[in-house]
């Protein structure tokens, strides 16, 4: 008796098995990877490119990410628990070289639909110094990103960021070709959005008092370069990097010489230079988010608020015509 019920019982264990194996094939998401109610898991490895997956994903993903709000994703570890999630994702989103420690995690994690957004745009070598005469002081005294020194800050260029986007897209599409169709039409539009973006800034700017503007960290550079602006960051494309008391003094001459107005800090790292510098100069002070991740103190809810309020705190440093 009692061996005849445990062979009914393992049957039936063996028939639920086997129909939780068969739907979960069918669902679209892998069973450990990531994504309840058969929608996509994404990992992503900090807030630009989660937004990008929850814009273009919407309902049909299930976004996670490695940073979480308030860390400064130059600095971040990697907990075993997180090591062991990003191998169960659907899809990994990450940015090769700005965090270390989520190259190295990736690389081991070997998931099939893995995204480097560092392949999906151009990435260039931003030195501190926007002036061409302190190129050579701005290189040496910044940190360097990756064995190129490439500067990862890609997203504060919205033409760059639509690049990325659209390779985000793609990838969804092929990790989820039931729904591909949606990833299509969610992705042209969130490019709609950028190209306004991309138009706002350009006319907010393109006539402005002075070209020049003082950050904490150089992580505007290709904003700079896209906008016709001179960036003087104050610490290399690393904010934990330490400026010399030479670089200080060679801002206090920018400023004077270029009619500075402003000296920006950010909400992620310590403010403690900018507000030296300015109290050493009479300058103001005010935020330039690099949009890392978004807090309670940020300057808007998501990426196009805080873009805006970039923009607004630029034409007011920078003095709007």
């Amino acid at each position: 008796m009692n061996v005849r019920r445990l062979i009914r019982t393992a049957a039936l264990a063996g028939a639920v098995a086997l129909a939780t194996a068969s739907l979960t094939a069918c669902s679209g998401a892998s069973a450990a990877g990531g994504g309840k109610d058969g929608r996509l898991g994404v990992m992503a490895s900090f807030y630009p490119l989660q937004y990008l997956a929850e814009q273009i994903g919407k309902d049909h993903v299930q976004v996670t990410t490695l940073t979480k709000p308030g860390v400064e994703p130059h600095d971040l570890e990697i907990t075993p628990k997180q090591t062991a999630r990003l191998g169960e994702s659907d899809v990994v989103l990450y940015l090769k070289t700005l965090q270390p420690a989520v190259d190295k995690a990736v690389e081991q994690a070997g998931v099939k639909n893995t995204v480097d957004a560092a392949t999906l745009t151009k990435l260039e070598k931003h030195a501190a110094s926007g002036h061409q005469d302190h190129a050579a002081e701005g290189e040496e005294e910044g940190h360097e990103h990756g064995e190129a020194g490439a500067d990862p800050h890609v997203w504060l260029d919205p033409n760059k960021y639509a690049e990325i986007a659209k390779g985000v897209g793609a990838a969804l599409e092929k990790a989820d070709p039931a729904h591909a169709a949606d990833y299509k039409k969610n992705t042209d539009e969130l490019l709609t959005r950028l190209t306004a973006l991309d138009a706002e800034y350009k006319n907010g700017l393109g006539a402005t008092a002075s070209k020049t503007f003082i950050t904490t960290h150089a992580a505007f550079g290709y904003l700079a370069e896209r906008y016709g602006l001179d960036q003087e960051g104050i610490s290399g494309v690393d904010p934990e990097s330490e400026p010399s008391p030479a670089r200080m003094k060679d801002l206090q001459a920018i400023a004077k010489k270029d009619n500075v107005s402003t000296v920006f800090f950010e909400t992620l790292a310590s403010d403690k230079t900018a507000k030296t510098l300015a109290a050493d100069t009479g300058l103001r002070t005010d935020v330039l988010d690099p949009l890392e991740g978004i807090t309670d103190k940020s300057q808007g809810a998501d990426y196009f608020e805080v873009m805006r309020s970039n923009l607004k705190n630029l034409q007011k440093a920078l003095g709007t015509k």
